[in-house]
C-alpha cells in the first residue's frame, strides 16, 4: 500500500512539474492559437472543446487532428470548472493594453487574482490554456507573469522577457517584415542578423535625439518593464505590499532621472526642465517607429507643441479634467507641509522621517496601497495617461495612446523624463522638511577613507573609456505565422570598459564592518561652473554598495566595476532563457526576480570625446546602523539597489539614497564641506570613442 502510494505521489509532482513547464509555452508566439505547436519540441495542447474561443468551437475536432498530426508531444489539458472571466474579456483582444489606464488595472487585477486562486499548478495550466485565447494578449502575458513571481508553487519558473513574446514593443516595425523574409526563405542556421539603425527615429535636426541612444536602449525599457511585474500596483494585498514599495518607486525614477541629466550634460543638453505647468505646450515631439502588431496599429506620435486636453474617452472608461490633477496635485503639495495626510477614515497619518517617503510614494504612484485614492487620488499614472492620449483625447480618432502610455515603452519618450522631473520635485518637497543629516549621522569614527583610484586594463588611471557595441537578439519566439528558428536582430548600444575600485580605507579601532557606498556625478553644471552641493546632490547616481570588513589599520578593497549592486550583466537582461538555468528551489526562484535591474551596459554614462569630468564619491558607513538582519538566499541578491530583494526586506536600513537624500546641513554650500572623515571624492573622467565594437551573442 505504501507502495502504491509513493508511485501516485510521485506520479503527481511529475504531472505538476510538467504542468510547470507547459505553462511558459504559453508565452510562445501569442498571436497564435493555443492549440498551434508551441515551442522546439513542437507541443501540441489538446485543448477541451468548451476552452476555445468562440471563433474556433465549431472547429474543434477539424483543428486537434490537423495540428496534432505534425506535434513533437502532445499534452491533455485537464477539463475543469473554470472560473468566469466576467468583465476580462471587455478588453478586446486586438487592443493595446497599459497599467495605467484604471479601467486596465482593474481588469488585469481580477485576472491575477484568478490565477493566484487556482488551487494547483496542474488547474492553472487549465485555467491559463482557456484564458490565452480569450482575454487580451498583453493583459495575459502581464497578469500571468505576475501570478507565477508570486505563487509559491511556481516560483521556480523563469518569466521570458517581454521581448521575446511582444518584440514589436522594442524594435522598428519594418523589421519584421525583413525577419519573416529571412525566415521563410532561409534555411535555420544561414540567417543573417537584422541590424537596427541607431538613428532610426530622428536626425540630428532633433536635439533631443541626441541622447536617443539612452531613452530607446533595450535593457533599460525591459528594466522598466521588469520593475513594475515586480511591483504590480494591482493585485492581492500579499503581492502589491512588498517592504518599502512606495519609497523603492520614488528612488528608482529619481536615480533614471539623474542618470539621465548626466547624459544630457555629456552631449551639451541642459538638464531635462520639469513639466510642472499642465496646461503649456509640450515642446518636445516624438515619433516612435514602433507597431504593435496585435493591435494592428501604430503608436501614435507625437508633434512639437501640443497640449494637454481634458480626457473624455468612453472607450477607456476615463473621464478626467485637467482640473482633476491639479487638485490632486496641491492636496500632495498641502499634506508634505501639514506633515500628514488624511485617510479614507478620516484619520491623520504622520509623514515621519523614516516613512513618510514610502505612504507619499504609494500615494504618488497611486497603487492599492494608498491610504485615499480617492482624495489624493491618482497623480502620476494619470499624468502618463494625459501625455499617452494628447493627439486624441476624446478618442475622436479612434486613436491608442502614445509609447509614454505603456510601460515597456514609456521611457523611449523624451517627456517620460520632464513629468517624472516634476514626481522627483515633488518627493524632494517632502525630503526638504525633514531634519538634515547631523555629522554624527554620516561620520564613522575611526574610520577614514585616504585614497581612491579606478583602474581599467591599459587605460590611465582615473579614467573610464565609452563606446558603442552591437549585440544579437532572438525575436522567433515573438514573431507569430512564420517558420520556426532563430531570428536575429542586431542593436548598437552604449558600453563601457570595465574597471576596477581601489579604495584605502584607515580604520583607527579594532576589527568592525561598514558599508561601502559608491556614487557619481558631473563635476560642473551646465555652464560649466562647480556645483552648489544643493543642487549636485541630486545628480549623484549609485554605482555600487556592499559590506565590507575593516580590520585595523590600512584596508585596501579592490572591487570590480562588474559586481555592482545597482546592474544586472547583459547576459541576464537578453539571456537565453533555457541556458544557465538553475535546477530548481530558491537558487532558481532568485534566477527568475534577478531579471529585474539597470542594465550593466548602462552603468557609466557616455561622456565626451575630450573626457567629461565627473566625481566619484566614495563613503563607508557604519554597517551596525545599515545592517538588516536577514537571512539572503539565493544566486542573485546582487542588483537590489532599484529592486529590492524577493520575499525580504530592502537590505539597507538607511533611507534610499542616502547620504544625499536630504538637504545639507547648516553652512554647506560645495560638497567638499560635506564630506566627513569616512567619505573621500576623487576626479575621473569618462572619455568616449566614437567606435563600435563586433556582435556579441545574447546566450
Amino acid at each position: 500500500m505504501k507502495n502504491t502510494l509513493a508511485i501516485h505521489y510521485c506520479s503527481k509532482a511529475n504531472m505538476s512539474e510538467s504542468a510547470k513547464r507547459n505553462i511558459l509555452l504559453l508565452y510562445d508566439r501569442p498571436q497564435e492559437p493555443v492549440f498551434v505547436p508551441k515551442g522546439d519540441k513542437k507541443t501540441v495542447f489538446k485543448v477541451p472543446n468548451n476552452y476555445l474561443a468562440d471563433r474556433y468551437k465549431p472547429l474543434g475536432v477539424t483543428l486537434a487532428n490537423r495540428f496534432g498530426e505534425d506535434a513533437g508531444e502532445q499534452v491533455d489539458v485537464k477539463d475543469i470548472s473554470l472560473p468566469p472571466l466576467g468583465d476580462i474579456t471587455s478588453l478586446g483582444r486586438h487592443e493595446n493594453f497599459s497599467l495605467f489606464i484604471p479601467k486596465h488595472r482593474r481588469l488585469a487585477g481580477k485576472l491575477i487574482n484568478i490565477f493566484l486562486g487556482v488551487r494547483n499548478v496542474d488547474d492553472l495550466l487549465a485555467v491559463c490554456v482557456y484564458a490565452r485565447d480569450n482575454v487580451n494578449p498583453y493583459m495575459f502575458n502581464y497578469c500571468l507573469s505576475v501570478a507565477l513571481l508570486h505563487r509559491q508553487d511556481t516560483k521556480d519558473l523563469d518569466i521570458p522577457s517581454i521581448i521575446h513574446s511582444f518584440p514589436d514593443k522594442y524594435v522598428d516595425s519594418s523589421v519584421f517584415t525583413r525577419a519573416r523574409e529571412e525566415a521563410t526563405i532561409v534555411p535555420d542556421g544561414s540567417r543573417a542578423p537584422i541590424e537596427i539603425p541607431r538613428d532610426y527615429t530622428a536626425s540630428d535636426l532633433e536635439e533631443e535625439h541626441r541622447v536617443a541612444y539612452f531613452r530607446e536602449d533595450l535593457g533599460i525599457n525591459l528594466h522598466h518593464w521588469h520593475w513594475h511585474l515586480v511591483y504590480p500596483f494591482e493585485g492581492a494585498r500579499e503581492v502589491v505590499a512588498k517592504n518599502r514599495r512606495g519609497e523603492l518607486f520614488f528612488y528608482m525614477h529619481q536615480q533614471i532621472v539623474a542618470r539621465y541629466n548626466c547624459e544630457r550634460l555629456c552631449n551639451q543638453l541642459r538638464r531635462v526642465e520639469r513639466l510642472i505647468n499642465l496646461r503649456e505646450p509640450i515642446k518636445e515631439a516624438y515619433f516612435p517607429k514602433l507597431d504593435s502588431l496585435v493591435a494592428s496599429r501604430s503608436y501614435p506620435a507625437r508633434v512639437a507643441n501640443q497640449r494637454i486636453s481634458n480626457l473624455n474617452r468612453e472607450v477607456d472608461q476615463i473621464q478626467q479634467d485637467i482640473d482633476d490633477m491639479e487638485r490632486w496635485r496641491d492636496r500632495i503639495y498641502a499634506a508634505i507641509h501639514q506633515g500628514f495626510v488624511q485617510s479614507e477614515s478620516g484619520q491623520n497619518i504622520t509623514l515621519t522621517e523614516n516613512e513618510g517617503i514610502d505612504i507619499l510614494g504609494n500615494i504618488m504612484e497611486s497603487s492599492i496601497l494608498s491610504p485615499n485614492r480617492t482624495f489624493y487620488g491618482d497623480y502620476h499614472n494619470m499624468g502618463h495617461i494625459f501625455l499617452a492620449y494628447i493627439h486624441d483625447p476624446d478618442h475622436r480618432h479612434l486613436e491608442s495612446f502614445g509609447v509614454i502610455g505603456d510601460s515597456p515603452t514609456a521611457m523611449r519618450d523624451p517627456v517620460f523624463y520632464r513629468w517624472h522631473a516634476h514626481i522627483d520635485d515633488i518627493f524632494q518637497e517632502f525630503k526638504s522638511t525633514i531634519p538634515s543629516y547631523a555629522t554624527d549621522q554620516l561620520d564613522y569614527q575611526g574610520v577614514s577613507v585616504t585614497g581612491i583610484e579606478i583602474q581599467a586594463q591599459g587605460s590611465e588611471r582615473n579614467r573610464i573609456n565609452t563606446f558603442w557595441q552591437q549585440s544579437d537578439v532572438d525575436l522567433s519566439r515573438g514573431i507569430d505565422f512564420q517558420p520556426r528558428g532563430p531570428v536575429f536582430v542586431r542593436f548598437t548600444h552604449l558600453q563601457h570598459q570595465e574597471f576596477t575600485y581601489r579604495i584605502t580605507v584607515n580604520n583607527s579601532g579594532g576589527s568592525r564592518m561598514g558599508t561601502c557606498r559608491i556614487f557619481m556625478a558631473p563635476k560642473f553644471d551646465e555652464k560649466g561652473n562647480p556645483w552648489l552641493f544643493n543642487d549636485q546632490r541630486h545628480m549623484f547616481f549609485e554605482l555600487d554598495k556592499f559590506p565590507i570588513n575593516l580590520r585595523s589599520g590600512q584596508n585596501t578593497i579592490n572591487r570590480s566595476s562588474t559586481q555592482s549592486t545597482v546592474t544586472i550583466p547583459f547576459e541576464r537582461t537578453f539571456r537565453d532563457w533555457d541556458t544557465n538555468r538553475p535546477q530548481g528551489g530558491d537558487a532558481l526562484a532568485q534566477f527568475n526576480f534577478c531579471g529585474c535591474g539597470w542594465p550593466h551596459h548602462m552603468l557609466i554614462p557616455k561622456g565626451t570625446a575630450e573626457g567629461f569630468q565627473c566625481q566619484l564619491f566614495v563613503m563607508i558607513s557604519n554597517y551596525n546602523n545599515d545592517h538588516i538582519d536577514q537571512s539572503i538566499v539565493g544566486t542573485c541578491n546582487d542588483a537590489f539597489a532599484y529592486c529590492g530583494l524577493k520575499d525580504r526586506l530592502y537590505p539597507d536600513r538607511r533611507s534610499m539614497g542616502y547620504p544625499f537624500d536630504r538637504t545639507p546641513r547648516n553652512g554647506v554650500r560645495t560638497l567638499q564641506q560635506f564630506l566627513t572623515g569616512n567619505m573621500r571624492v576623487q576626479d575621473v573622467v569618462v572619455q568616449f570613442n566614437n567606435r563600435t565594437v563586433r556582435p556579441r551573442s545574447n546566450n
